[in-house]
């Protein structure tokens, strides 16, 4: 390869190697000819294996810590109840992008999460999902909005509400944004100039999260006589064949790297890990919430409360330590015995059936070589990730619920996605050892762009 040489990244959020590499493979002729070409293989995702922030991590080759995000949303203090949301303006290192526009050289976005506010880099950038609208300041430079509403109408951000029980609405609109999203792609990889083209589409976790219950026998729920039975595999075929367009258009010079962030896997339910916290005397209430509650308001008595957490679909565990949290109960000589106590408790925690539940629980400092930012005390994967944390109180529920507190959802993130890149001259096969953090020096070294000083990862070319 040219040591200045180009990128295409297509980024399918949520793409999964049980259902790329196995279940529909041999469905998607396009797929298949990409990996006969390829060095392929599951992708190691970050911990948590969340799109935010995940797609920045793999795109700098730093860590969560690192970047100090740690989610969608991150306490902005040590109060208990102000969240900022991690947008671009929290990434602190350089990504791709960075490097190429440092080096005088262009690069073409298009929802990339952690791309809004869109960045003033050289080139072209249309924001992510997270984008307010299209109102919003959501292109870079801000004439590409008009030129993109006049080629395919009104551009789809993301799934409206996906969590929803109005199916038939969401399976609609997960197949026009994909096919939107790849009709964009080819018109701004054959209209502009660029030497990183990268390109995330939100499609396959908008399918997954919504419909995995209706549509993967894994599933506790799943239905074979379901209407939706075979929605994923008439999905991926679609998928497959914007995969081919979008290929036939790239230049033959180009390296493709076909990849994901995480994978999914099916929710058996939700724990409520405050109501948890509640049981066990670490959270104590001054009343009884009066119907669901989101923590955030909940009525605490911070001045006897050891510990809170945050929902999500891992679980944020946060010590109320003294000096640190504004009505602090744990002394700081007393923060790790404590801690220690939550994560055995924490791991010994049943299922609904009494049986071994499964869950880990990480302190950060084990996780991360640095950490930035406010990050939780623990982070937890209930059930490995087949269980969905539930932060709100007052559910009535117990300890267990299978109807989700922010709305219907099949699929938890699995810890592995999907990777496949080829090009002239570089290797090919399957491997089985890949990490979401080679992702940035290997294209660096495909690019002809210095790796910065502290990156992780390792070059695969």
């Amino acid at each position: 390869m040219s040591r200045r040489g180009r990128v295409a990244v297509i980024g399918l959020d949520c793409a999964t190697p049980q259902l790329l590499f196995e279940e529909f493979a041999g469905e998607m002729p396009h797929l298949g000819r990409l990996l006969a070409r390829s060095q392929w293989g599951p992708l190691r995702s970050t911990d948590p294996p969340i799109t935010v922030p995940a797609w920045s991590c793999m795109m700098s080759g730093r860590t969560p810590g690192e970047l100090g995000i740690y989610g969608f949303r991150n306490r902005a203090d040590h109060g208990y109840a102000r969240l900022s949301v991690a947008t671009s303006e929290h990434v602190r290192v350089p990504r791709l992008w960075d490097l190429l526009d440092a080096a005088g050289r262009d690069s073409v976005l298009l929802g990339v999460p952690g791309t809004y506010p869109p960045p003033a880099v050289r080139g072209t950038v249309v924001g992510d999902f997270l984008s307010p609208s299209t109102s919003a300041r959501w292109t870079h430079p801000a004439a590409v909005g008009g030129e993109l509403r006049d080629l395919v109408g009104e551009y789809v951000l993301d799934v409206t509400d996906f969590r929803t029980e109005d199916k038939a609405r969401v399976a609609q609109q997960v197949f026009d944004m994909t096919e939107q999203r790849f009709r964009v792609a080819r018109h701004l990889v054959t209209t502009r100039h660029w030497d990183l083209f990268a390109m995330v589409d939100m499609g396959p976790d908008r399918l997954h999260h919504g419909f995995w219950a209706l549509c993967e026998k894994d599933h506790p729920r799943y239905d074979p006589a379901g209407p939706y039975v075979s929605l994923f595999r008439d999905y991926y075929r679609a998928l497959d064949v914007h995969l081919g367009t979008l290929l036939d258009v790239l230049p033959d010079d180009v390296a493709v790297l076909l990849v994901s962030d995480h994978g999914a896997q099916p929710m058996v339910g939700g724990f409520c890990v405050n109501e948890w916290l509640v049981q066990t005397g670490l959270l104590v209430l001054t009343a009884e919430p009066a119907g669901r509650t989101p923590i955030a308001t909940a009525p605490i008595d911070w001045r006897r409360t050891t510990a809170w957490a945050d929902g999500g679909y891992y679980a944020r565990i946060f010590l109320n330590v003294a000096g640190r949290e504004p009505l602090g109960t744990v002394p700081p000589s007393e923060y790790e015995t404590v801690r220690q106590h939550i994560v055995d408790a924490v791991e010994a925690v049943p299922d609904h059936e009494g049986r071994p539940m499964g869950s880990r629980a990480f302190r950060p400092e084990e996780l991360y070589p640095e950490v930035a930012g406010i990050a939780p005390d623990l982070i937890v994967y209930l059930g490995d990730l087949r269980w969905r944390s539930v932060g709100t109180l007052g559910l009535g529920t117990g300890l267990y619920t299978f109807e989700n507190d922010t709305g219907p959802d099949d699929a938890n993130h699995a810890e592995h996605g999907i990777f496949a890149l080829s090009g002239d001259g570089l290797p090919t096969g399957r491997r089985n050892d890949l990490s979401i953090y080679d992702v940035a020096p290997t294209l660096q070294r495909i690019l002809g762009v210095p790796a910065p000083a502290g990156q992780r990862g390792r070059v695969l070319v």
